[in-house]
């Protein structure tokens, strides 16, 4: 939840995989799916949604 344009953003967006701050439709891409029946076998999973911070 860092700004993108608040004094840590060049550092923390150092620290993602992807080097960049993650778009809001990318998350909700994420939670379409999961509320779809694609994802009708999914249980109990923990989805990191973080642009490889925690990679």
């Amino acid at each position: 939840m860092n700004p993108a344009d608040g004094p840590f953003a060049e550092t923390l967006k150092g620290l993602l995989a992807v080097g960049r701050y993650g778009q809001g439709e990318e998350i909700a891409g994420m939670v379409a799916y999961l509320a779809g029946p694609e994802a009708g076998y999914v249980t109990g999973a923990s989805i990191l949604i973080d642009g490889g911070f925690a990679a």
